[in-house]
């Protein structure tokens, strides 16, 4: 860790709001977009957002650096994990509470997403496209690189319902990047 993060963090811990408005300047954009891959309504991420700060200046009196990277790895943690508090929030509402469509045991090759080309822009922007359910399988399964056990752990789903929402995301995914490409 940085002298300047462990200068930062000391301050925040004296309770100095400039070092917390200085915190919240340097990460507010990475923790956006790592909220933004959860969460796709704006009023929501910045809803999540600030539940996740105030953790984030709470906990930051227990917070001990592992390495260089601890404490942006550590607010991004925080982050997912409200932003997958909020989601099964919103699960009472009907979103990913079972696997209605059969999984195919063999996945077309149109159907795998083809991301050459496409930017990390306009790859964000279709994710948030896709619906809660599948968007969250995808983000934690290839982006966080959890298993559809855990997955189904964290979200009180099965593995089978992990392993369709994948599928069908990822058949989403497909869909809008080829789109894209035929417009231009």
């Amino acid at each position: 860790m940085t002298d300047n993060n462990r200068r930062l963090i000391a301050e925040i811990k004296k309770g100095n709001r400039l070092a917390m408005q200085q915190l919240y300047c340097l990460s507010v954009g990475r923790l956006t977009a790592a909220c933004q891959r959860y969460i796709a309504n704006d009023e929501d991420v910045k809803d999540v957002l600030q539940d996740s700060y105030i953790k984030i200046f709470k906990a930051l009196e227990t917070f001990v650096p592992q390495n260089e990277n601890s404490l942006n790895s550590w607010m991004t943690k925080i982050v997912a994990n409200e932003s997958l508090n909020f989601l099964r929030k919103q699960r009472r509402d009907g979103w990913l509470t079972t696997a209605t469509d059969i999984l195919p045991e063999v996945q077309d090759e149109d159907d795998e997403p083809n991301t050459h080309g496409v930017s990390v822009e306009e790859l964000h922007e279709m994710l948030r496209q896709l619906p809660d359910g599948y968007r969250t399988v995808i983000n934690l399964y290839v982006m966080e690189e959890y298993s559809h056990k855990e997955i189904a752990e964290m979200l009180g789903i099965s593995e089978y319902t992990s392993a369709s929402q994948l599928f069908h995301a990822k058949r989403a995914l497909a869909k809008m990047i080829n789109k894209r490409r035929k417009r231009k």
